[in-house]
């Protein structure tokens, strides 16, 4: 996401960020996009029922969290004039309609799978300026959740952390986020049969195939566990700054 930003010339800090689903996944990423900088009377989060604001009265303690002091109910309603889209809810549950009332250099996380929220055809057929990003292999930009988790795992384990906190996660998206910016390996190009992944629209992350997330993504965590207090031991002699 931070490197669509980037991409797009927007700030996090900036964007009117619209969530559909207000699940677990959908907490914990939110969260996330505030720990890196995002603000959260800036996120429109929706759930079967709608708009999830303050006036609501049917809403758990989770959601009360994300619940928006605004007038606006519905998906059409938040969906105008919004930077990025962030889908972990269900199929086609986001119109071309919809994508025509975004932003300006828009971005579309449609991560519900096998079928995204928008399928990426649909929503360029509409917008040549955005950026669009699913769960699936088979179009750009995969959202994969193993280019994180078993690194993650990796560095916590390695200095033997007692908890994976805010600061560990944080680390490792900047790592992966930095890979897509680097030249990508003729085995990674190989086996995602792709002749040439240059960092842009159509490449905002790393492949899961990329044998460097273990070392950037594990070593980052690892630091960042001694850095906050996390790790019970120190750094392993094989991981370098």
């Amino acid at each position: 996401m931070i490197n669509a930003l980037d991409i797009q010339g927007k700030k996090i800090e900036e964007a009117k960020i619209v969530c559909m689903g207000a699940g677990a996944a959908a907490i914990a990423c939110m969260k996330l996009l505030i720990k890196c900088g995002a603000l959260r009377e800036k996120i429109y989060m929706l759930d079967r029922k709608g708009v999830i604001h303050t006036r609501r009265g049917d809403i758990n303690e989770y959601k009360q969290r994300f619940a928006n002091n605004t007038d606006q109910r519905t998906r059409l309603d938040v969906v105008t004039k919004a930077d990025v889209f962030v889908g972990v809810s269900g199929p086609n549950v986001l119109s071309a309609q919809d994508v025509e009332l975004m932003a300006s250099n828009p971005i579309i996380f449609a991560c519900s799978n096998p079928d995204p929220e928008i399928k990426p055809e649909l929503a360029h057929s509409v917008r040549d300026d955005l950026i669009i990003a699913t769960g699936r292999s088979d179009y750009p930009n995969q959202v994969n959740n193993v280019l994180c988790f078993p690194f993650i795992f990796r560095g916590a384990l390695d200095v033997r952390a007692a908890e994976i906190n805010d600061a560990m996660k944080v680390a490792a998206v900047h790592a992966i986020r930095e890979i897509a910016k680097l030249p990508v390996p003729e085995s990674v190009l190989k086996a995602s049969g792709a002749e040439s992944l240059i960092f842009g629209k159509g490449y905002i992350i790393p492949k899961p195939m990329d044998p460097r997330l273990l070392k950037h993504v594990a070593g980052a965590v690892a630091r960042a566990a001694v850095a906050t207090g996390a790790a019970q031991i120190d750094l392993p002699d094989n991981y370098t700054a």
